[in-house]
């Protein structure tokens, strides 16, 4: 008979934030699959859950999850958590349950801890419509790029950024969004130093530069939706301003550049000088 894979959420800070129904699963299944042994063990140790651990990590997951699917066709029930809460959020994982889904084993989920959702839920920021981008990527002219192109999005945009570039990425997304656009920052999450802070840019900026210690921890960054007056205004713009850079240049070098002072999407820009 096949077991399970059981994906469990994990406390992100404070312990106490695990559910009974998560423990009781941890203490039962034959096997533990955890991102980092050494850290899981702190949790084990706290609830007194004996089972065996084995790491299972971004570098490893491809070359073990064969195996994984194996024993758990033999009848083993095994469970995986991550760090600090719900696996698969840019956490490892994916490779496992896709191909555990395709080979018909019963995956079952156990909610729990989500540094994502607890921002959502305390930022004082739009969430009845959100798009999560995990980590931005760490090249500056690529961060840039992407940030120009979600410029004009109608819903909120959350991602997680590491303590080494928030300021220089806060700094990008003044430049993209403007002075008025509002944000939230969210950091350690449910542990002593929790800081939830739902502000102008500039006033984030501000808080993160007047102390190193405020650029330290895991952040998750909302952006608030583009006001429609703002598009409204920056459509009125690209209108006036791409009949003028296309009398000089090609509609590629145009949108780009319009795109570039408008904050539009390229592509849209790009639609646009075509059709003149």
């Amino acid at each position: 008979m096949n077991g399970k894979l059981y994906i469990v959420a994990t406390p992100i800070g404070n312990l106490s934030d695990i559910s009974i129904r998560a423990v009781d699963i941890l203490k039962n299944v034959d096997l533990v699959l955890a991102e980092d042994t050494r850290h899981s063990k702190k949790l084990f140790s706290h609830y007194e859950i004996d089972t065996p651990l084995k790491a299972f990590h971004e570098h490893n997951e491809k070359d073990k999850t064969e195996k994984v699917i194996n024993e758990i066709n033999a009848g083993q029930s095994i469970a995986m958590i991550s760090d600090a809460g719900t696996p698969l959020i840019s956490d490892p994982g994916y490779h496992l349950v896709s191909k555990a889904k395709k080979a018909g084993l019963n995956v079952v989920p156990v909610p729990g801890p989500s540094a994502l959702i607890a921002a959502i839920s305390s930022s004082g920021v739009a969430s009845s419509s959100f798009t999560f981008f995990g980590f931005l990527t760490s090249k500056p002219v690529a961060r840039l790029k992407f940030l120009q192109s979600k410029a004009n999005l109608d819903e909120t945009i959350v991602f997680y950024e590491s303590p080494k570039r928030i300021l220089s990425t806060l700094k990008d997304m003044l430049e993209v969004f403007g002075k008025s656009r509002e944000v939230c920052l969210a950091k350690e999450i449910t542990k002593s130093f929790e800081t939830i802070l739902t502000d102008k840019l500039p006033i984030l900026i501000e808080y993160l530069e007047s102390d190193s210690a405020h650029q330290k921890g895991e952040f998750v960054v909302l952006v608030s939706p583009a006001d429609k007056i703002d598009r409204v205004e920056a459509d009125s713009q690209l209108d006036k301003l791409l009949p003028i850079l296309c009398a000089e240049m090609g509609a590629s070098k145009a949108a780009k550049l319009a795109a570039k002072i408008t904050g539009i999407d390229k592509k849209h820009c790009y639609k646009r000088a075509s059709s003149l």
